[in-house]
């Protein structure tokens, strides 16, 4: 069996202190919106309601997929030309649209006014409005707002900033037994495998954030311990730090050096001795190890770019460069956090050329140049390249897909062997 590089390799510095090429100028990003796609689906009772164009109705109607017969927990305020006019008061046709909402689905437990573009401009204000309506409701509904606004965001900021309003609302603990919190959304079936993970190591005391019902916030304080499952959550990290809890510092949940270490994060702070961690990890460690094999004679020596679009493009680059030996071009990222990425910097190979921002023509250029064997883009620049004669990966399917621990290990690498398959069956 090809064994996973040992996580402290001696140069295992990596590219801690490479210089970072930083670009301002055009980008090619979803907005914010699109990251109620997966929260909704995610929190069983709560409603998105943005509050925006047609056109934000459209982006977020496509993006899902909702075929006409579905009761979606999801809907648009649309603010129209009377709106934008002044001839009509948005807070009273906003309470109107809520009304009707909350009279027709009385399920719903926890409401978000979603702001957006048009919002933003018109200086709407949807903090004031949330505790109006909030008051309003009191016991039955609880109302939260939160920016979709894609002027200067990259899409999956919007879960980020979603999670962010939940923390001031989760219940305070005052119970002085270490806790363990992950955060980000996952998919149900990776939540439960991860459940039943911690549990076979000894970790009862386990909470996930965001939870399925709003109804089941998970208590915190200072004896909590949180894990981030998505290297997007840099507001969620910092509410939950003024909050009393500690980050544990760790690679993310991808692939099966990279579940190895977060899962040890935990392990450390929490006092659970190597051999009970061997235990519990050694047979999903080794499936996905021997999934990973059937991946590695297609995707070794390949060379790969990242144009920057979801904040998942860093930690992938790890998993590829380490555990599939695929070649790095570029590894572009809208925002490099540091912090939140220190332990996948220091596993990157040392010449990984690393972009922070975007000025998507020079970078397309750069991409022209490097020829590399595989791009991972955003929607908007798949077809161009495509056209072009590259092979392309959709970065959202990343974000869509269940990609973290040992058990999706497989099914990641698939996800950029599968492009590769399809290209050499065309060409044959």
């Amino acid at each position: 069996m090809n064994q996973v590089i040992p996580i402290h390799a001696e140069e295992s510095l990596g590219c801690s202190d490479t210089p970072v090429l930083v670009e301002k100028g055009q980008r090619e990003v979803f907005c914010g919106l699109t990251g109620i796609i997966w929260l909704h689906r995610k929190i069983q009772d709560a409603f998105f309601l943005v509050v925006g164009s047609r056109t934000c109705a459209h982006l977020i109607q496509s993006a899902a997929g909702v075929m006409i017969f579905a009761e979606p927990r999801f809907g648009t305020a649309i603010i129209d030309e009377r709106d934008l006019a002044g001839l009509a008061d948005c807070n009273e046709e906003l309470d109107r649209v809520v009304r009707q909402l909350l009279a027709r689905r009385p399920d719903i437990k926890l409401l978000f006014l979603v702001g957006s573009c048009p919002s933003e401009v018109i200086k709407l204000d949807l903090s004031r409005a949330a505790q109006r309506l909030s008051s309003e409701y009191l016991h039955a509904v609880r109302v939260l707002n939160y920016s979709g606004s894609g002027i200067e965001t990259t899409f999956t900021q919007g879960e980020d900033a979603c999670l962010a309003s939940m923390v001031p609302g989760l219940p305070q603990s005052t119970d002085t037994t270490p806790r363990l919190m992950v955060v980000g959304t996952l998919a149900d079936v990776v939540e439960d495998q991860l459940r039943q993970l911690f549990s076979a190591m000894g970790i009862a005391q386990l909470d996930f954030f965001p939870p399925r019902r709003s109804t089941a916030m998970p208590p915190m304080g200072p004896s909590t311990r949180f894990l981030l499952a998505q290297p997007f959550l840099a507001d969620t990290a910092k509410a939950l730090q003024a909050r009393g809890a500690r980050h544990l510092g760790a690679p993310f949940p991808l692939g099966a050096e990279g579940t190895t270490a977060w899962l040890q994060a935990a392990t450390h702070a929490f006092g659970i001795s190597q051999e009970r961690f061997e235990e519990a990890t050694r047979a999903p460690r080794q499936r996905a190890e021997q999934a990973l094999n059937r991946h590695r004679p297609l995707l070794q020596g390949k060379k790969i770019f990242f144009f920057p679009d979801s904040q998942l493009e860093i930690p992938l680059a790890r998993f590829l460069s380490r555990e599939l030996q695929m070649e790095l071009s570029e590894v572009g990222t809208p925002y490099l956090h540091r912090q939140l990425m220190a332990q996948e910097l220091e596993l990157l190979p040392r010449t990984t050329k690393l972009s922070e921002g975007q000025d998507v023509e020079r970078q397309l250029d750069r991409c022209i140049a490097a020829q590399p064997d595989m791009v991972v883009c955003g929607l908007g620049l798949a077809n161009p390249l495509e056209a072009q004669g590259f092979t392309t990966k959709w970065s959202i399917e990343l974000v869509f897909t269940p990609i973290q621990g040992y058990e999706q290990a497989g099914d990641l690498a698939g996800l950029f062997s599968r492009p590769l398959t399809r290209r050499m069956k065309l060409a044959a």
